[in-house]
């Protein structure tokens, strides 16, 4: 949700996410999760017909730079140049948007936006996510501006790196923002697995390409960083939270796992639909209601 100003953070944060959890206690059952696929045409036709009021959730893609050349910092596919941190961007959000609004009575911006950390507008918003970290550097002013963001209240998502190599580089950026802040593992009885739909573990989405050309479940190897764990690391998913010695969940990473995919290609399979996407809608009701009411 944008808020009037970056000064007045800390005050917001408890009323917007009252009003958050209200709206959603309102759209959805916990027990109960039927959506269907959308045909293409549907995706394509949804159009912004009246402004955008302010007390709206958006959703805040964070830009980057990466290290290295082709298939490192930048990638080619679908027939253009991609920079890491837009993968899947934005289809990923549109389908994400369009199912917080169907499932549920929460007002949302139906366009995602994409802002550096260094974008003082960021402080008008509580949710920010990062893509495909294998290859990002952040500067030091990135930093401290990322510390000061998550010690406010802010709350990050990160989805979409495989392997030891891309966990370790994201870890060098992120993982000593301030003292005694620590990335570990989210247990499975964490009340961020539960807050909505009741979820056993974090699922493992896979690229669309890789299960329908491949059947994999996970991203093969040959596509990642190195090292990487061969396939027995790939295949396990790490759902990971950075939190504060008093036990506060800054943010969380899903690790081995491309939950976004699952938006993003919807409408691609059904098969891929029923198998993943589903999932991967959960997964985000959870964290993103869990990020606005904490």
């Amino acid at each position: 949700m944008r808020w009037p100003g970056r000064e007045i953070f800390r005050l917001c944060k408890p009323a917007v996410a009252i009003t958050f959890v209200a709206c959603l206690a309102y759209g959805l059952a916990a027990d109960s999760f039927t959506v269907q696929p959308r045909a293409e045409s549907q995706q394509r036709s949804q159009q912004i017909s009246t402004p955008v009021p302010r007390d709206v959730f958006t959703f805040v893609r964070v830009k980057y730079q990466s290290s290295g050349g082709y298939g490192e910092s930048w990638y080619r596919y679908e027939g253009r140049d991609w920079e890491r941190w837009e993968t899947d961007f934005p289809r990923a959000e549109k389908n994400l948007l369009y199912r917080l609004t169907e499932l549920t009575s929460l007002k949302v911006d139906p366009t995602p936006i994409a802002r550096t950390l260094l974008d003082d507008e960021i402080f008008d918003h509580p949710f920010i996510f990062m893509s495909d970290v294998g290859w990002q550097v952040l500067s030091q002013q990135e930093r401290e501006r990322l510390r000061d963001y998550l010690a406010r209240g802010g709350f990050l998502w990160v989805d979409d790196f495989w392997g030891e190599a891309e966990w370790n580089n994201f870890n060098r950026n992120t993982g000593n923002l301030a003292p005694g802040w620590e990335w570990r593992k989210i247990p499975s009885d964490h009340e961020i697995l539960s807050i909505v739909y009741p979820m056993e573990a974090c699922p493992q989405i896979p690229a669309r390409i890789f299960y329908t050309g491949r059947k994999l479940t996970y991203d093969p190897p040959e596509v990642h960083r190195f090292p990487n764990g061969g396939v027995s690391d790939l295949k396990q998913v790490h759902f990971r939270g950075l939190f504060t010695p008093q036990g506060r969940l800054l943010a969380v990473a899903t690790h081995n796992t491309d939950i976004a995919d699952g938006w993003e290609r919807e409408t691609e399979s059904q098969e891929f639909f029923q198998r993943f996407s589903i999932d991967a809608y959960a997964m985000a009701v959870n964290i993103i209601v869990y990020a606005m009411s904490h």
